[in-house]
């Protein structure tokens, strides 16, 4: 019976069924007398490996092993290992989803994905990190979950060398490279970096919201949406820091957070060479040179480059969520900002510049004054090619060519072209002067008159003349030292035509004509 036994081998029987008939006929029929006396056995024997089998069937799926023609996909030229395989790959470019969940009644292209889905409404998770005890839904998500512990990156970048514990981290990442975003929405036509986001993104089109708080039953479009809002039902921050103590809403703001510590910023912008810690922080950041403000405030109409900028700013309209600070009662979107307010009334300044030792309220004021030292301006006008330090003397800049006057002033009409100086104006008619100088008493409308003033006191003056080497205490000192140098005179005296290096000067030398008629400035 050895070759009957040999028949009933698992790995036989696996190969058997997993594998498909052809049409041709691969092995030959060969009548052999059984072995056991009292009957006669029919047997197909390959004719490759001379293996038997009991029925033609088996022996023609059989034959499929020695095969070396795989199936094969000609609409994307993929080759497969197994039929079955190639069937549901095939459901790929057809759309067809044969598998539905009974719950929220999703489709999927394979049982497996099925199963794997339905996990989400159990709340099932076989795969447990011994490490930490975190659960799982999928053993691949343990797998790069255990990598953040090891530290194994095994997939590097072939440009720049960077390591990433996915291989989808190493191809958004390569994205910062090539900016290439292949996939395509299309019902708006908006391009994505992976799959997974233009998911998310058609879910808006749709309304579908497939994830659902089992507290309260609110319905969300993304997994990650879902365990942000879980964290309203549970005790605040539950994912902590090892380093520095810092408590975040979910373990992916952690993650994220870790690279700081690190050092890792794998996404760099191609235009300024700035590194960010998520590709999503890398598409703000473009933003901002491109100018572009996609996202409207449906209250004002009011305009900015994300979304989560319009959220914030609806808080002003609805009084949603605002923080106040207690020294002057102004509000605030969130307590990040109120925390960098309240240092203009306690004077702490906990940003040092390491090249000049000026201090700076927060971090990014700090990265805009290095830049004087640098020279580096990232954000340049397409219209006549003037570039700037900061975003928003960018977008200021650009009312220039563009006439736009959105500021009013509700007591005089005039309008001004930026938030700061309607404020300042504003001032004329109330004579408030909020800025004191702790050490003169001295008062000024603006904060930035204050800073300036304050180095008269310390002596300080961190703008050099790269001409002749002179110091000054204002950028705007040296801008019209600057000229003495190159010889510009941009403002003219409309009456007699004489040319000046500063405004001030044209206004003191205008007084010479103010018996002969209204004086009007040009520049």
């Amino acid at each position: 019976m050895g070759d009957v036994d040999h028949l009933d081998s698992s790995n036989d029987v696996d190969l058997i069924t997993e594998t498909s008939k052809r049409e041709e006929p691969v092995c030959e029929e060969r009548v052999t007398e059984g072995r056991s006396s009292n009957r006669n056995v029919t047997e197909y024997s390959c004719d490759l490996c001379s293996r038997t089998f009991l029925s033609e069937e088996e022996a023609f799926a059989h034959k499929e092993i020695h095969k070396t023609d795989k199936p094969f996909c000609e609409i994307c030229e993929k080759f497969f290992l197994r039929d079955s395989h190639f069937v549901i790959h095939k459901r790929i470019h057809t759309g067809e989803k044969p598998f539905h969940c009974e719950i929220c009644k999703k489709s999927f292209i394979s049982n497996s994905d099925l199963k794997r889905h339905r996990r989400i409404h159990t709340g099932e998770k076989r795969f447990r990190c011994e490490i930490c005890g975190e659960a799982f839904i999928e053993r691949s998500k343990l797998v790069i979950h255990i990598r953040r512990h090891t530290g194994e990156k095994p997939f590097e970048c072939d440009v720049c060398s960077k390591s990433f514990v996915t291989n989808g981290e190493l191809t958004k990442h390569t994205t910062s490279h090539t900016r290439e975003k292949p996939f395509h929405c299309k019902i708006c036509g908006g391009t994505f970096i992976d799959s997974s986001k233009l998911v998310i993104h058609i879910r808006r089109h749709t309304g579908e919201k497939p994830f659902h708080c089992e507290i309260c039953s609110k319905s969300f479009v993304s997994n990650g949406e879902l365990r942000k809002h879980e964290a309203v039902h549970i005790p605040p921050k539950p994912f902590n820091c090892k380093v520095c103590e810092k408590t975040f809403v979910c373990d992916a703001d952690l993650v994220i957070h870790a690279c700081e510590h690190a050092g890792g910023k794998p996404y760099d912008c191609d235009l300024c060479g700035k590194s960010f810690k998520s590709d999503s922080y890398l598409t703000k950041h473009r933003l901002r040179h491109s100018g572009k403000k996609r996202f409207h405030c449906d209250i004002c109409g009011k305009s900015f480059a994300s979304k989560n900028n319009v959220v914030k700013h609806k808080r002003r309209h609805t009084g949603e969520n605002l923080v106040y600070c207690e020294t002057c009662g102004k509000s605030f979107v969130t307590k990040d900002d109120l925390n960098k307010h309240k240092r203009i009334h306690t004077g702490e300044n906990p940003f040092p510049c390491e090249i000049c030792g000026t201090y700076f309220l927060d971090f990014s004021h700090l990265t805009t004054h290095k830049r004087i030292h640098t020279g580096e301006r990232p954000f340049l006008c397409d219209i006549c090619g003037k570039s700037f330090a900061q975003n928003s003397y960018f977008i200021v800049h650009r009312r220039i060519h563009t006439g736009e006057k959105p500021y009013r002033c509700e007591i005089c009409g005039k309008c001004f072209v930026c938030k700061s100086d309607l404020s300042t104006h504003e001032r004329t008619h109330t004579g408030l002067k909020p800025f004191d100088c702790k050490i003169c008493g001295k008062a000024f409308a603006r904060n930035s008159n204050l800073i300036v003033h304050r180095r008269i006191h310390s002596g300080d003056k961190p703008f050099h003349c790269e001409a002749c080497g002179k110091p000054f205490t204002s950028n705007s000192d040296l801008t019209i030292h600057r000229r003495i140098h190159t010889g510009e005179k941009p403002f003219h005296c409309n009456i007699c035509g004489k040319k000046f290096i500063a405004h001030s000067h044209l206004k003191r030398h205008v007084q010479v004509h103010t018996s002969e008629g209204p004086i009007i400035y040009e520049t």
